[in-house]
């Protein structure tokens, strides 16, 4: 009796990257050194509109690292953005720091505020968390129009010998021959830059580590995640404080690069949560790649639509009910069912090997 087929030995093993993805990631190491070098040739409008993408790229990132993978949709992100700036205000004008140390400053303390704000909201959930995260944002907004050293309700002001204090500011004004508010920008633009590549770069090894295999258990399955002996509780947490964190850093460049501020405008939920869904939305939720498209959509809907008043807000309505209507993954989940391509690699694939291929 002859011997049954015997089916040739296979490996098995875990796999992220792609060459299509280690591609991308050689082509964005490259845009984010032409982005680097952009003050050189480029213009002051050009470079202002460009620290606006950046900061609006990084605050999509955080809530969509929020609401995408932990499942915590917040409506009142702009607490943070808000916290970020009076902390850097109050930082440079009370406590007389220097303007790029009081930014991961800022960061830091927005995280410690995040941890009681956190044992408020988390004894809500879904659309309760949601209106709970706003109402905590406006007791933010209603406690800083009472403190008086820095402006009330009315706001502040940097004063242009606190503004002209940045480092960086005379190497800059001398090398490329600008003035002082241009000057002012480009460092803006820089410190942006870094920002964003690092809020980039945080997500990206968050998600590629052991709490992003148990953020994706609780997005996918909550309750299984549980049963797994995921501690959802722990990991909600830990995502909450380090998005304020980082979203604290972002507010306090927001204004640091505004030099005014005041409770209105720094707490405001159309600007800095209404625009930022709609960001994540459009591009894509639940991936990396989906915010930073969909904040390059915004931009340019804001930069070339935003003169015709009401019918840009319309426009802007229009376009995210299509979205959640004909794609609801976004545009980026388009893109997935044209093409398989990755450039944040953060899935894990298992891959099969026979040993003949393996050693081929």
């Amino acid at each position: 009796m002859d011997d049954a087929p015997t089916k040739p030995a296979q490996s098995f093993r875990i796999e992220t990257a792609s060459r299509a993805s280690r591609i991308a990631a050689s082509i964005a190491i490259l845009i984010v050194l032409v982005l680097a070098l952009l003050p050189v040739f480029a213009g002051r409008t050009l470079i202002q509109d460009f620290i606006f993408l950046f900061y609006m790229v990084a605050l999509a990132q955080c809530w969509n690292l929020l609401a995408g993978y932990a499942g915590l949709i917040s409506v009142g992100q702009q607490a943070f953005v808000g916290l970020g700036g009076y902390l850097l205000f109050a930082l440079m004008l009370i406590g007389g720091l220097n303007p790029l140390l009081a930014i991961p400053l800022a960061g830091a303390i927005s995280a410690l505020f995040a941890l009681p704000t956190a044992l408020i909201v988390f004894r809500l959930s879904g659309a309760y968390f949601a209106i709970g995260t706003w109402v905590v944002a406006e007791v933010y907004r209603l406690v800083f129009a009472q403190v008086k050293p820095l402006g009330g309700g009315t706001g502040t002001s940097l004063t242009p010998s606190v503004t002209s204090s940045v480092p960086g500011l005379e190497w800059v004004k001398a090398f490329l021959d600008v003035r002082t508010p241009a000057a002012r920008d480009i460092v803006s633009y820089w410190v942006a830059l870094a920002l964003v590549v690092a809020t980039l770069a945080a997500v990206y090894f968050i998600l590629r580590s052991r709490r992003g295999l148990a953020l994706g258990a609780i997005r996918d399955q909550e309750s299984a995640a549980s049963g797994l002996g995921v501690d959802i509780y722990r990991i909600k947490l830990a995502v909450y404080v380090a998005t304020a964190a980082m979203t604290g850093m972002i507010g306090a460049l927001i204004y640091l690069q505004k030099a005014r501020i005041s409770p209105d405008a720094a707490f405001s939920v159309l600007d800095w949560t209404a625009y930022v869904i709609f960001i994540v939305v459009i591009g894509g939720i639940g991936t990396m790649e989906g915010p930073v498209i969909g904040a390059i959509i915004f931009y340019l809907m804001q930069r070339y639509l935003a003169d015709f008043g009401a019918w840009y807000l319309i426009l802007l309505g229009t376009l995210g009910i299509l979205i959640m209507l004909f794609a609801p993954r976004g545009l980026w989940g388009l893109i997935l069912n044209w093409r398989d391509v990755t450039i944040f690699p953060v899935r894990r694939r298992l891959a099969v090997r026979s040993v003949d291929e393996k050693r081929a």
